[in-house]
């Protein structure tokens, strides 16, 4: 322990003057100065030792991402809820612990996973152009592998166009969560089924796009049409937003399915999982959280003692995000799994309430009242116990 201690206090030092403790003074210069500006958002720097030294992790992920991207224009920061209200006031921020990236005209807020790695990737992405584009064949092949993500192609002139520009625009509202593909080759729109100035919206795992209508569309359309479709039907838990992921329940809850993509039950189940929600996409109440166990395995502890499922096998419940009561379907270890039409029965029956996270505080309260019972019972057991044992005294007495 003392050895890592040092290992930490060591890298901190080497990299403490990349990250700049902005303030009401400096704060122009630095948004000047950079393409991008990284800002940790934070409470004052606290008193308990374990607070202080969690504190000095989440330094420590800012200034190591620092050293890492330090040939790129980007600049590292951090604000003080308590010493810079201004500044927090005027920059917009108003979330502790969350970090912040300026970038132009646009602030994006990091809903992931606060590591090194991960925010490294996100940054990286971010100093991407927000539209990328696909000109052959092979290009295009790869854009039909990224089921996962939600994404835009729009077929478009040229560069110049003022409709390509307004679909820029559209893109960097919502770089890097999703992803915006163009093409200005003939070609590769009549493979696609795209007219001049039409835009398609990919939902993840679905097999079909969705034609965003009304073509050409403005920036102002584009930014309503996604922000009204952006939850998806089946999702995938990312590290990079995944907090954003979490955040937008429905009424509450979420229904989570947990399987591994590289395990054989694990693939047929996501497979079931897709099916189920190509056939519900049109449901607005439906939306399932897929999580790979493998892209989390420091989580793995944790879900399996919080939610009493073994993870090795594929499981889908539902989950309150409040308190993480849940309930699962039951899968027996030498069946089969379940069927789509299974699968959507207890689905609907999720969706109507017959199953809810409630029915799990039901079975702890009977548990509860049991246990309560066998007190009872026991405490009438010691008290004929007593009574017996008091007869027996009498009848002592009596023969004396």
């Amino acid at each position: 322990p003392k050895l890592s201690h040092m290992l930490l206090l060591c890298l901190y030092c080497m990299c403490i003057d990349r990250v700049l403790d902005i303030n009401e003074k400096n704060y122009k210069k630095a948004l000047k100065k950079h393409d991008m500006l990284c800002l940790l958002y934070h409470p004052p720097s606290p008193a308990g030792k374990d607070q202080q030294k969690q504190f000095q992790m989440t330094e420590l992920v800012l200034e190591l991402s620092a050293q890492v991207l330090e040939e790129k224009d980007i600049g590292f920061g951090m604000v003080d809820s308590q010493k810079d209200v201004k500044v927090a006031k005027k920059l917009g921020l108003t979330e502790e612990g969350s970090v912040y990236v300026f970038k132009n005209d646009n602030v994006i807020e990091f809903d992931g996973l606060l590591s090194a790695e991960i925010m490294v990737e996100f940054l990286l992405d971010l100093l991407e152009d927000p539209v990328e584009m696909i000109g052959n064949a092979l290009e295009l092949r790869a854009f039909d592998r990224m089921e996962e993500d939600i994404r835009l192609i729009g077929y478009f002139k040229s560069q110049e166009s003022e409709h390509y520009l307004a679909f820029q625009e559209a893109a960097e509202q919502f770089q890097p969560y999703i992803k915006f593909f163009a093409t200005f080759d003939k070609a590769v729109a009549k493979e696609l089924t795209l007219k001049m100035n039409e835009v398609d919206f990919y939902e993840p795992f679905m097999e079909e796009p969705i034609t965003i209508p009304d073509r050409p569309n403005s920036e102002e359309e584009l930014v309503s049409f996604i922000t009204e479709h952006r939850r998806p039907t089946l999702r995938k838990l990312r590290a990079k937003d995944m907090f954003e992921t979490w955040e937008d329940d429905m009424d509450g809850v979420h229904i989570v399915a947990f399987a591994e993509e590289e395990d054989p039950d694990g693939y047929e189940f996501l497979e079931i999982l897709k099916e189920v929600a190509r056939d519900n996409t049109e449901n607005p109440d439906l939306s399932i959280v897929w999580i790979d166990p493998d892209d989390f395995p420091l989580m793995i502890p944790y879900w399996e003692k919080t939610f009493k499922v073994d993870l090795f096998r594929p499981q889908i419940g539902v989950v309150n995000v409040t308190d993480a009561d849940s309930v699962w379907l039951e899968m027996d270890d030498d069946e089969d799994l379940p069927s789509a039409e299974e699968l959507e029965d207890w689905i609907e029956d999720v969706l109507s309430g017959k199953v809810n996270t409630e029915d799990d505080d039901d079975d702890d309260d009977d548990d509860d009242d049991d246990d309560d019972d066998d007190d009872d019972d026991d405490d009438d057991d010691d008290d004929d116990d007593d009574e017996d044992n008091d007869d027996d005294d009498d009848d002592d007495d009596d023969d004396d």
